[in-house]
């Protein structure tokens, strides 16, 4: 899991049916200019954060014997090793939970 904020370009964003651009239309157009309750666009919501997207998983302290040799190799990606670790160990969870 990455603890950077999800790009723009990488949201999945909410699916709007005809149904609810219609309804947009059909809105009671005085409430357009009211500041407390101004009505979006459809088209703004389909760039909207999922709530999965800001899903952070609660972390538990432990404590791992890893090979010497993984270890350095997780390093010699630069920093981040522990987080990596966590991905690669996530990657195949969600694998196996699949399967």
């Amino acid at each position: 899991m990455n603890s950077e904020h999800t790009p723009i370009n990488s949201r999945r964003g909410i699916e709007i049916g005809q149904e609810a651009r219609d309804l947009y239309e059909q809105r009671d157009r005085s409430l357009d200019e009211d500041p407390d309750s101004r009505p979006l666009h459809p088209d703004r919501w389909a760039n909207a954060m999922r709530r999965d997207e800001f899903f952070r998983p609660v972390k538990k302290l432990t404590s791992v014997r890893i090979d010497a040799d993984v270890l350095d190799w997780l390093r010699s990606k630069g920093e981040g090793h522990l987080t990596r670790i966590n991905e690669i160990l996530r990657e195949r969870m969600l694998s196996e939970r699949t399967s």
